[in-house]
């Protein structure tokens, strides 16, 4: 039973703009592991050879130039094709789901957190424990996007229109930490949801 209470794994999710990065960074703050999906994978697409010559396979020699995953060619396939964006994911995502079970394996605490952007898009809340949504008013995620990417107002509400409604996301979520005012507050708010967590 001990052995299970080790493996209580955290789905952490939340939109473009939403500040996940900043909450999985707080949780980090206090001790917790976090697994960072998104970022793995962006290395996964550059180490393991396997998904390099199935990648190729599907979108061309040109996703990768002079060996590294050519992020830009890629996006500008899959932005605006379905298709091929559910066929990529098919391809990265397994590999991720085995470089977690590894990175699980070497941790030994009662929860264990598991930051990706697609949680409820691709199911993967089903496969979790619980699952925490950091949310935030639209406009405010917009703002935030265009701050730091340099991006232009539709160019990010492009993205957010691909991404699951917030209210569907609030409906799947089992805790929601709301980032629409200051990192003081988000932190409270954080730190409000780990004491939830711990009284589980």
């Amino acid at each position: 039973m001990e052995e299970q209470r080790t493996r209580n794994i955290i789905g952490l999710t939340g939109g473009i703009g939403s500040g996940k990065t900043s909450v999985a960074e707080i949780l980090e703050s206090e001790g917790f592991a976090v697994y960072y999906s998104d970022d793995r994978a962006k290395d996964i697409v550059n180490e393991d050879e396997v998904l390099i010559q199935k990648i190729k396979e599907l979108l061309g020699e040109k996703a990768y130039t002079d060996g590294v995953y050519n992020r830009k060619y890629v996006s500008d396939i899959v932005f605006n094709d379905k298709s091929k964006l559910e066929q990529l994911n098919h391809l990265i995502h397994p590999a991720v789901a085995i470089d977690f079970e590894n990175w699980v394996k070497n941790h030994d605490a009662r929860f264990l957190f598991k930051e990706t952007a697609l949680l409820f898009e691709l199911g993967l809340h089903k496969k979790c424990f619980k699952s925490l949504l950091v949310t935030a008013d639209e406009n405010t995620r917009i703002k935030r996007v265009m701050d730091r990417d340099g991006k232009t107002y539709s160019e990010v509400e492009k993205v957010i229109e691909k991404q699951m409604p917030e209210r569907e996301k609030i409906k799947k979520a089992d805790f929601v930490v709301y980032n629409n005012s200051s990192f003081q507050d988000l932190e409270i708010a954080t730190k409000d949801f780990i004491e939830k967590l711990n009284s589980l």
